[in-house]
């Protein structure tokens, strides 16, 4: 369900604090206090004029009240068409498409809370005013509306009224939207409306009725409930009649007996209106008041200081109202945090059980009910809750049943919820039946309930979710009790176990266990035998307990003959058992061994490639040697080394191959040789080609302030340069850090220090965008050593129901033709296309809803939709479970001391990490070569195949010239 109630329901808490301390807060006050005389005022206004002697009576067809007059001339305003309406045929054409339209999509889903509020909104502007009133009739039977659409309704309304008919359709109005939520500016239009027809008989009576059901209401909310004061005190003043002066009088006194903001200067213009001193009484209540105020005031202050919905906030306040246990204010708390969390089940779940364990008034508690299930009409705890207070208040049941008709309606998420709400509903039913009686109208019912309720879950449920919900069979086992307790019909309840065994139950021994003992109390020894007798041959979970029952039933009750045959199908059955278990045991330890053995070629491998790489090193560290040796032994510098002087004359091809090979490695010129340096000049040409670059280590002690900065493209020249505008958007920029390797290249990240922390916090926001080509990821500077539990990734990894999970998607589909698609079905709130490190789209996507109902009804309307000729699949957000990185940690080798686990690098164990030792000499591993069929012929090894020959400066120098 799309309520855009979260969002356009919340309530201002934007009224001045008592006795502020601030010099600015004081200017606040006097302009609230002034808003809230206008009001007053208003409401005054309205009731000299009506009732002040020699006032013209309104002509008929006018409406009777200042109040009426504004309305209309607001609403007229509004909706009456523009002059040149005649140059927008068009847009009129293209609104009436799309009436039609939306039309037709409530028609098919009518829980579709934004398509309402669109389809009243092009209604209004177009003029149809019948059609908008049955709109607005329609989305308030399915929804609560919110304050500002009540206010609009009823501004049309008013707006309309010519006669008394009218005002009574009215007043209906203003009843049903004081019910929705608590809205004090609503019960001061009420309060105001009712004023204009005080010349009516009984009006003055719907007048006071009116107030005093809004101070009953909202006369105690500490913020907004001192204009509602105001107003019913002016209403009261403007009546001059003597005997209500002590109307008023009574009046202040109520006000001043309750904590309320801004009562001082309440007390103050008591004491300048009364002629008389001001009571003892009053003055003591006025004092108590003053201190509740201060105990209150915290928890206002909260309110005032926190943004919307300010859930934890209302938590807070409801917990300490509940503390001090007065009803009348609990509720209010309660109702007051609902206006702008109403799409909160678990609030609307503990509201209704306060009021079902402690107040337990009947119109108050089904009220409420009737409420959350509007508001959360996905949550099946909130309809069980409301077909349970129906029953308990005595409500009629045909309302009960046609209640149950709209929760199967109301697109429950999981398979679950249904098998849930059929529960509720049988078990009312079944309290229902009188089982005294052999049959009844109420038993037939129930037996046709629980029929349907099968039949429901096996067409609809399952097909719906793939799976039906009820795996164990609970309605079909509790159908069975109820025949075989209740009604005495064994023979419907062996049908229906048999139903249950043949639905995949008859491999558990708790099932075949709870047959038994409903046939041992309610059956015959016969059947008992025969329901054991198939459990010993069907269960495979707990066979012994299976067996060890029958055999000591047949202890007990049984013959000889019975002892006998059970005995030898218990050892029948339990050999067999035993025999698959050893099968099933050497099968699990043939795949530990087929573990084992891959895990020790895996060691052996890496034990291999590091002895190889440590043999590399070596002979990379001889070869350096044997160089510098040959350097003396030839005369250094004084004559060319033949291996030096044969490469240089080697390197000079002939003109076309040198061409040629020219273009395919742009290694050599085309009119001169190349001359090549000895090995201590290129490591000083190495080592002058590496960037000068200062290692300056993280200091941990900014990390607040800092950020890490990922997944930048390698080829960035100047990333401190590049970075720094797209940073010091967020707030100054102290300095920017790249890291660099060791011959200077740039190795992808960074960290940028700000000046402020909140900088640091304002730029997460630039996490995944696009630098040069590549999503940039920006994350809190946090060192994992010491936080080790510390999660990068942002986003949610539990089940999220209003969130989907779309895969099979075109790689060429972009995010806001997707949107197109998505929100169709509802308000889009993000998308967030899946992409890889270098920004190229995976086909996966993440779509976020307003709320549970929109996504299910998505899931229900988009899965299996073909887009660019990719059938995609969609499903509710639930990720599976990350795994955890083992620790390196040390193990045991088999039949050695501990050895460290193998690391791998940053990349892991790559693929294409080959090795780069030249064929001639690469040596055969230890391991001994596998044949394709089993094991090859083990070689000789001799001790020059075993160990590499040390080698001479003069065998190096035979191998560089030999040709």
């Amino acid at each position: 369900m799309a309520t855009a109630a979260a969002t356009s329901t919340s309530e201002t808490e934007a009224e001045p604090k008592a006795g502020p301390t601030a010099e600015g807060e004081e200017d606040d006050v006097k302009t609230a206090r002034t808003r809230r005389k206008v009001l007053s005022r208003a409401v005054a206004a309205a009731t000299y004029k009506a009732v002040e002697p020699g006032w013209d009576q309104p002509e008929e067809g006018v409406s009777e009240s200042d109040g009426d007059e504004e309305y209309a001339m607001a609403s007229s305003a509004e909706s009456s068409p523009g002059e040149y309406e005649w140059e927008y045929d068009e847009e009129e054409e293209k609104n009436q498409l799309e009436i039609e339209r939306l039309e037709e999509q409530l028609s098919i889903n009518v829980y579709d809370y934004n398509c309402h509020v669109d389809l009243i909104r092009l209604l209004r502007l177009e003029g149809e005013l019948t059609k908008v009133r049955v709109a607005r009739q329609k989305m308030s039977e399915v929804f609560p509306l919110t304050e500002e659409l009540w206010l609009e309704w009823l501004h049309d309304e008013v707006s309309m009224a010519l006669d008394g008919l009218d005002r009574e359709h009215v007043y209906d109005l203003f009843e049903k939207a004081v019910k929705d939520y608590i809205c004090p500016n609503i019960w001061l239009e009420y309060g105001q409306y009712s004023v204009g027809g005080i010349g009516q008989k009984g009006g003055l009576e719907k007048v006071r009725s009116v107030f005093e059901r809004a101070l009953s209401s909202v006369g105690l909310h500490m913020t907004k409930g001192l204009a509602i004061w105001e107003a019913y005190r002016e209403f009261e003043s403007a009546i001059v009649e003597a005997a209500r002066l002590e109307k008023v009088h009574s009046l202040f006194r109520r006000q001043l007996a309750i904590p309320l903001y801004d009562m001082e200067a309440t007390f103050a213009e008591y004491e300048e209106w009364s002629e008389d001193p001001i009571p003892e009484s009053v003055i003591q209540n006025y004092n108590k008041a003053l201190q509740q105020l201060e105990s209150y005031k915290p928890y206002e202050e909260a309110l005032l200081q926190a943004e919307a919905p300010r859930l934890a906030e209302y938590q807070a306040y409801i917990d300490f109202e509940m503390k001090i246990g007065d009803p009348a204010r609990v509720q209010l708390i309660f109702e007051r945090a609902l206006v702008e969390n109403c799409l909160v089940p678990d609030l609307w779940i503990r509201y209704s059980q306060y009021l079902d364990r402690q107040l337990k008034v009947k119109d108050l508690v089904l009220s409420v009910h009737n409420r959350a299930v509007r508001n959360c009409p996905w949550t099946v705890a909130l309809w069980s809750r409301y077909l349970l207070a129906m029953e308990r208040h005595g409500v009629d049941h045909r309302v009960i049943s046609v209640t149950f008709e709209k929760a199967l309606s109301a697109g429950f998420i999981q398979a679950t919820d249904y098998v849930e709400i059929w529960q509720a509903y049988l078990d009312y039913l079944r309290r229902r039946v009188d089982f005294k009686q052999d049959s009844s109208k109420e038993l037939e019912e129930l037996r046709s309930a629980f029929t349907r309720a099968l039949e429901y879950l096996k067409q609809e449920v399952e097909e719906r979710f793939n799976e039906s919900g009820d795996p164990s069979c609970m309605i079909m086992q509790n159908w069975a009790r109820i025949e075989a307790r209740l009604c005495n019909n064994m023979q419907k309840a062996r049908e229906l176990w048999d139903s249950i065994m043949t639905k995949g139950n008859a491999k558990y021994a708790n099932m075949w266990l709870e047959y038994y003992n409903l046939e041992r109390a309610h059956g015959d020894t016969q059947h008992c035998r025969k329901a054991l007798h198939r459990a010993v041959q069907c269960t495979s979970d707990y066979p012994e307990h299976v067996c060890e029952v029958l055999l000591t039933m047949e202890r007990t009750e049984g013959t000889l003959e019975d002892w006998d045959i059970a005995v030898q199908k218990t050892e029948t059955r339990l050999a067999r058992v035993n025999e698959q278990r050893i099968k099933a045991a050497e099968k699990e330890a043939a795949l530990a061994q087929q573990e084992e053995e891959k895990a020790e070629q895996r060691k052996r491998a890496r034990a291999e490639k590091k002895a190889l790489k440590k043999k590399k090193k070596t002979r990379g560290a001889d070869k350096r040697r044997a160089e510098e040796d040959e350097e003396k032994e030839w005369g250094g510098d004084e004559e060319e080394q033949p291996s030096k002087r044969r490469k240089v004359e080697n390197s000079t091809p002939p003109a076309g191959e040198a061409q040629g090979l020219e273009a395919e490695t742009g290694l050599f010129g085309k009119s001169a040789p190349v001359d090549v340096d000895p090995p201590s000049k290129q490591k000083e040409r190495a080592a002058a080609l590496k960037r000068d670059v200062p290692r300056v280590p993280h200091d941990s002690s900014k990390d607040s302030i800092t950020v890490f900065v990922s997944n930048l493209p390698y080829s960035m020249g100047e990333p401190a340069v590049t970075l720094r505008p797209l940073f010091e958007a967020c707030g100054e920029v102290a300095e920017i850090r790249p890291i660099f390797s060791n011959r200077g290249d740039f190795r992808g990240y960074c960290y940028v220090e700000f000046k402020e922390e909140k900088s640091a916090l304002q730029a997460l926001q630039l996490d995944r965008k696009t630098v040069e080509g590549r999503p940039m990821f920006v994350s809190p500077c946090v060192d994992k050593s010491k936080n080790p539990d510390f999660k990068v990734f942002r986003y949610s990894t539990a089940l999220e129901k209003h969130k989907l999970f779309v895969s099979g998607l075109p790689f060429s589909c972009t995010k806001e033709e997707l949107e197109e698609i998505c929100k169709a079905h509802g308000t889009v709130k993000d998308i967030r296309l899946v992409t890889n490190r270098a920004g190229k789209p995976k086909g996966l996507a993440y779509v976020e809803y307003e709320n549970e109902s929109q996504a299910s009804q998505a899931v229900l309307k988009m899965d299996g939709m073909t887009i660019k000729d990719n059938v995609i699949k969609v499903a509710i957000s639930n990720p599976p479970q990350r795994k955890v990185p083992e620790k390196p940690e040390a193990r045991k080798a088999p039949g050695g001391a501990m050895v460290p686990r193998q690391i791998y690098g940053a990349r892991g164990k790559g693929r294409t990490q080959l090795s780069l030792l030249p064929r001639a000499l690469q040596r055969p591993s230890e391991t001994a070569a596998q044949a394709e069929n089993g094991p090859a012929p083990q070689p000789v090894v001799t001790a020059s195949a075993a160990e590499a020959p040390k080698m001479s400066n003069a065998d190096f120098a035979k191998l560089l010239l030999r040709k």
